[in-house]
């Protein structure tokens, strides 16, 4: 039995910050696993019961970070605090450049034949604060790491520049003016270079900090769509409270244009309800008396009472944000390379420099050079990167799933669908509506309108699927019924008042018809062309032995089920439809929509077995379905996709959860998924290239510690904005 905490963590700056705080809380006794994201600043840590998250937070802070404590959940935080800290980081960088601005000053001026230098005095003057005030950052951090045995970027940042700032102040003290009157230096002095790499790396933090702001705007819209209140009816009178105060069973009333403020169903009213923000359905469905509604969804104009059905934990809002929390949390298995590299990053990095250093003074004997060149190598070095490549993408695509109504459970599951080969389908409700219509009626004297009548008036007080079929085709049952009883898997029999007098009915399928020894006409005994694939009951008339009509059920075909199996084939995969309905059924819908293969009827048991049969022809294979009978293929399946118009048992064992009933999304789910992992690819590419070129460019001289600053400020910005860049992806794209 173990539990799941949820740890805030600051002062973590780059990858190798994320392998010391996760080895320090895997140490913790009871603790069994530890994942720390460096984009969201969380841990996530699964332990026993009995280990305090005190004992968690005190090995976080010996380690060199802050520890927060224990939230609910992994989402961001609030916006306000967001504000707060970049007005804190946008201050800092922009201070850091007016000390700095002067010390390049002359630099810039040369090209132009201008050759003019600040006293001595003045640079030091001017690069002191930047360096040990806007910069004590980087030693508090990089002493940290150094105390836990460690190193981490800020260790690079605070040798490399303390190292520039010292040689200025030896070749300051060499030319003898360091106590002089008149201040001016006779040789070129590096105040600039530490002052200019510290305000460039400030700079990238802000920068990389409202990125990663921006990572996090699918969870912060999901919040902001829950209102604050609600209006309850209470005694008959409309009482406002706090939504946190609701419970199961109240009834809210919601005014137009107003929030839902939790699950519930209509209890009166009807109107047309916005749920683009959940489902990613951009058009507003129209909500009646008896459906759902879900919190956060925007009323249309008419006014609704709601008895809520689900509050706090269990709403739909709450889970969606559970659901995407966890995915941005988690680390995806491409990232454990990274993860690798991350723990001896810095300590190769320093044996880099010295080695650099070292060489240069023996081939040159130029001690300044030889700084020169090391410093460049130290603050080129970038693990950042890195470590944002694989959670900055995750983030970003998790995200923009969420926003068009797909649910990444995991990042597990996101890179998994990239590489799907095989799609298989349940059919009821998930290519079909799910709910059985009347598609043909046959009448025996050709009153086709008196057979749905009478079958009407029998199935009136009946709720099965068939009864509500055709009192969906016969919108009224002009005629009363009495002693009508159910007959278990074969149909309903009763007494139906009519003009003509009381008749006893029987409604059902051929065991009923056996049963009461009924012969059936040629007319009557099979469907009409278009229905072969229906179910099939009979409105019979018991003491004269007579069937008097025929109906006939199907489940239609979802108006995107075909567009959506065409573009899965366009994307280069395989279709399978897995059903436990009757062959003929399956068979008509997979002919409808264009799937390849049709294995039906199919026990829940057997559909796990069937999708280990297409793992093994195919490769990667995604089910998708709604069901609980859908259950243990989902959990077969390389990527389990589930409908979230379906249950609850399906939601929890799928990987992927798509908030409509669309099957369009399966193709997006996956296309999405390619991009996301496309996006990895890219960062991860980058991150190593930037650092397999720039350090050894640096060792050779080829990089002076400014150009190399601004090359590490910008490297993990970049990464971060081109897994931003997937925000721009939409439903409908096949890659």
């Amino acid at each position: 039995m173990t539990h799941t905490l949820t740890i805030p963590i600051g002062g973590m700056t780059c990858a190798s910050c994320v392998a010391r705080v996760e080895k320090a809380i895997a140490a913790v006794p009871g603790v069994t696993a530890a994942s720390v994201n460096l984009a969201t600043e969380r841990a996530t840590v699964t332990a026993a019961p009995a280990t305090p998250a005190q004992a968690i937070a005190e090995a976080i802070e010996r380690a060199g970070f802050e520890a927060g404590a224990p939230v609910a959940s992994a989402s961001a935080p609030p916006p306000s605090g967001h504000a707060a800290r970049d007005r804190r980081e946008r201050r800092a960088w922009i201070l850091s450049a007016l000390l700095s601005a002067p010390l390049v000053m002359p630099m810039l001026l040369m090209p132009l034949g201008v050759y003019w230098m600040l006293p001595a005095w003045l640079q030091c003057a001017l690069a002191t604060p930047v360096q040990f005030v806007l910069g004590a950052r980087f030693y508090r951090a990089g002493w940290g790491a150094l105390r836990a045995g460690s190193g981490n970027m800020d260790l690079l940042v605070a040798l490399g520049t303390s190292a520039a700032y010292a040689l200025s102040l030896y070749l300051w003290w060499r030319d003898g003016d360091m106590l002089g009157s008149h201040g001016s230096a006779t040789a070129h002095l590096y105040f600039e270079s530490a002052a200019v790499v510290i305000t460039l790396v400030l700079f990238g933090k802000w920068l990389e900090a409202r990125a990663k702001l921006e990572t996090t705007a699918a969870i912060r819209a999901l919040g902001a769509l829950a209102p604050r209140e609600a209006i309850v009816m209470r005694d008959g009178l409309a009482v406002t409270v706090p939504v946190a105060d609701l419970r199961v069973g109240d009834v809210v009333r919601v005014l137009p244009g107003a929030s839902v403020p939790a699950d519930g169903e209509v209890a009166e009213g009807a109107s047309a309800v916005d749920e683009s923000l959940i489902t990613g359905e951009a058009v507003p469905v129209m909500r009646r008396a008896g459906q759902r509604v879900t919190g956060g969804a925007v009323n249309g104009e008419g006014a609704l009472l709601v008895r809520v059905t689900a509050v706090g934990a269990e709403g739909t809002l709450e889970r969606i944000a559970r659901m995407v929390e966890h995915a941005q949390a988690a680390k995806a298995p491409v990232q454990r390379l990274a993860d690798r590299v991350s723990a001896v990053f810095v300590p190769v990095v320093l044996v880099i420099g010295l080695i650099t250093w070292a060489a240069w003074f023996l081939v040159s004997g130029d001690a300044e050079r030889a700084t020169l060149n090391a410093v460049a190598v130290l603050v080129i070095a970038c693990p950042c990167a890195l470590g944002l490549a694989t959670p900055a993408a995750v983030m970003a695509g998790t995200g923009v799933a969420a926003r068009h109504g797909i649910l990444i459970r995991d990042a597990v599951a996101l890179e998994h669908a990239h590489r799907v080969q095989a799609v298989a389908f349940d059919k009821t409700g998930t290519l079909t509506e799910g709910a059985p219509r009347v598609v043909h009626v046959a009448a025996g004297d050709g009153d086709v309108s008196r057979v749905l009548a009478l079958a009407h008036a029998l199935e009136a007080g009946s709720e099965h699927p068939l009864a509500r079929a055709v009192a969906a085709a016969r919108a009224d049952a002009p005629w009363a019924s009495l002693g009508v009883t159910a007959l278990p898997g074969r149909g309903v029999r009763g007494t139906v008042t009519t003009p003509e007098g009381d008749v006893e009915l029987a409604l059902g399928n051929r065991a009923l018809l056996e049963e009461l020894h009924v012969e059936l006409p040629s007319a009557l005994a099979t469907p009409a062309a278009g229905a072969a694939d229906a179910t099939l009951a009979w409105l019979v008339d018991v003491e004269a032995r007579r069937a008097l009509g025929a109906i006939a059920f199907g489940d239609a075909v979802k108006p995107g089920a075909q567009p959506a199996v065409a573009r899965l084939r366009a994307m280069g995969l395989h279709t399978a439809l897995i059903s436990g309905d009757r062959h003929a059924a399956a068979l008509h819908v997979a002919r409808a929509v264009g799937i390849e293969r049709v294995d039906a009827p199919v026990l829940p048991a057997d559909k796990s077995r069937i999708v280990r049969e297409l793992q093994a022809q195919f490769g990667t294979v995604a089910m998708v379905g709604d069901g609980i009978n859908d259950a243990p293929a989902l959990a077969a399946a390389d990527v389990g996709i589930a409908m979230a118009t379906g249950t609850g048992v399906a939601m929890e064992t799928a990987g992927i959860t798509l908030m409509t009933s669309d099957p369009a999304r399966v193709a997006d789910a996956i296309a999405l998924s390619r991009a996301t992992v496309k996006k990895i690819r890219q960062n991860l590419f980058w991150a190593f290239i930037y650092n397999v070129v720039g350090i050894p460019a640096a060792a050779l001289g080829l990089l002076n510690p400014m150009v190399a600053g601004a090359a590490m400020a910008l490297s993990s910005v970049s990464v971060v904005g081109n897994a931003l860049l997937l925000r721009r992806w939409t439903p409908g794209k096949t890659r």
